[in-house]
């Protein structure tokens, strides 16, 4: 490869403590952009500095943050630039992201973002698809499906309750998206589902890794996880521990956010 003219692609994950899930969802979405991009070096950086230091304190392994990876890639001469998120949508963590990246900017001939999961309306109707085939194809006419997003202060939270709508507007009437920390909560998805009145509802997470939330706020023990609150109002739970770096379309989207971005 040319030295001065070295391509590498950034992708920016939140990150997981877990490996079990990282090994299916982070690292599987780097190894396809990877197979995709055979011309280009693939550098990854997270965003959570509890994460980050968790994993250097347990396991001596150091993950660069965004601001150590720019700098990682200016010393090996770097010079066009590609950052992909694996963001699901773009919030306070993309936002600062980028802040961090074009902090740099001066020191690259080129830098693209490619964008985080659901971003345009497209995306949006992709994504319903994707996890429809996943995990609605197996759905019995008395059973739903509720999803767990993370859910946030920034505005762009209002993308969930309009996936919330697009489901059931593809004539997924079974399917319902709601969120740990904002809206949909748990309270709105109880009252949507006592008109439907399902024998048992299969929980699974909306997040590209099943990590904390997914094993905590989802699947616990804890009276206020999502399984107790189902089961105190009668229902029966499944829960399925899937996060959605697993799911090949899942991956093929942010492959397609790569290709746009440039």
């Amino acid at each position: 490869m040319n030295h001065k003219n070295k391509k590498a692609i950034l992708v920016v994950s939140f990150g997981t403590s877990h490996d079990d899930t990282r090994k299916l969802t982070i690292d599987k979405i780097e190894s396809d952009i990877a197979h995709a991009y055979p011309d280009f070096i693939i550098y990854r950086a997270w965003t959570s500095k509890m994460i980050i230091k968790k994993i250097f304190e347990r396991d001596h392994i150091r993950i660069l943050n965004v601001c150590e990876a720019m700098e990682q890639m200016i010393q090996d001469g770097i010079s066009e630039l590609i950052v992909q998120p694996t963001h699901v949508i773009n919030g306070i963590e993309n936002d600062l992201m980028k802040q961090d990246v074009l902090s740099y900017s001066d020191h690259f001939s080129s830098i693209h973002f490619g964008t985080p999961l659901l971003t345009s309306t497209q995306d949006n109707d992709f994504v319903v698809e994707a996890v429809a085939q996943e995990l609605g194809s197996s759905l019995r006419e008395d059973e739903v499906l509720v999803l767990m997003g993370h859910g946030t202060t920034h505005y762009a939270n209002s993308v969930y309750a309009a996936l919330d709508y697009t489901f059931k507007d593809h004539g997924y009437s079974r399917i319902f998206l709601g969120t740990v920390e904002a809206y949909p909560s748990t309270e709105s998805i109880l009252r949507q589902l006592k008109a439907l009145n399902p024998r048992r509802v299969v929980l699974a997470p909306f997040m590209i890794v099943a990590g904390d939330h997914a094993k905590n706020d989802l699947a616990g023990d804890d009276p206020d996880s999502w399984r107790c609150q189902f089961e105190q109002s009668g229902m029966e739970v499944s829960c399925i521990l899937k996060g959605l770096g697993e799911y090949p379309k899942i991956r093929q989207l942010f492959l397609t956010h790569i290709a746009q971005s440039v």
